[in-house]
């Protein structure tokens, strides 16, 4: 009786240890997927970046192109 309750015991502790070892590879895939999105958002926040600087410049010659015309009808 007391042996079969020691084997009862065992089996417990080593679902526990294998839920453990599961957990902790479940636990380093997370981690893994977190660093990829990080990285992935790093990318797309230089992209955003490029982008707007981009956008701003553009606003810059247009506004210059306006005043341009603006100066050109003045001129007529």
């Amino acid at each position: 009786m007391e042996l079969e309750k020691f084997k009862e015991l065992e089996d417990k502790i080593k679902g526990i240890i294998n839920e453990k070892v599961f957990l902790k590879k479940q636990i380093k895939t997370l981690e893994e997927a977190l660093k990829n999105k990080e990285a992935e958002l790093v990318g797309l926040n230089s992209k955003l970046t490029a982008s707007n600087e981009e956008r701003n410049s553009v606003r810059a010659r247009v506004d210059s192109l306006l005043d341009l015309l603006s100066d050109i009808d003045l001129a007529k």
